[in-house]
């Protein structure tokens, strides 16, 4: 069994936490705390954040907020390590998780075409299939901006925690003060 990791965020804003009511209490979207996406953050976890950012600069320029909320919090709706080759999953993560998440999202979920597709297309331009919408453009932004985001926060622990790191940067460092 995979050690579960919460690092569950709480945001107390009552309109968004309306919106992935239905979602975030759903055994399969919980199931996502199990599974880690970026380092140390959880696949819930990440897509939480992805779905609150999205809510806010849709919901400021007064796009469907609601849609990409919920397909956002969706995006990544797999339930399994990506880190670990799946028998029965033809081609790599990164350009199949999409639909895959789709497909469990549209399972478990009364979905629009709108949120199908903006789940479907997030990996953009990893992907060749480009957003539709620009709520889905908006998700496929964010959801980099968070990805890298959550990664730098763990390269920048390592960074200063560990010796190695350390020289490294002082390394990099004074040669780019040469150019």
């Amino acid at each position: 069994m995979k050690k579960e990791i919460n690092t569950y965020i709480s945001i107390n804003n009552e309109e968004f936490l309306s919106i992935i009511e239905e979602l975030i209490n759903n055994k399969t979207v919980q199931e996502m705390k199990k599974y880690r996406q970026h380092y140390e953050t959880s696949c819930f976890d990440h897509c939480y954040m992805v779905s609150y950012y999205c809510y806010l600069i849709c919901k400021k320029y007064h796009l469907d907020y609601i849609s990409v909320t919920r397909a956002a919090m969706l995006h990544d709706l797999f339930l399994y390590d990506w880190r670990i080759r799946q028998p029965n999953r033809k081609g790599l993560h990164a350009f199949t998780h999409g639909k895959t998440a789709c497909d469990n999202a549209s399972r478990l979920f009364n979905l629009s075409q709108k949120e199908k597709d903006m789940i479907l297309t997030h990996m953009w331009p990893v992907t060749m299939k480009f957003p539709t919408s620009l709520e889905g453009l908006i998700l496929t932004f964010v959801d980099k901006y968070c990805a890298m985001s959550e990664t730098f926060e763990v390269l920048k622990f390592k960074m200063f925690t560990k010796k190695s790191f350390r020289y490294a940067y002082v390394f990099f460092s004074l040669l780019m003060l040469r150019f």
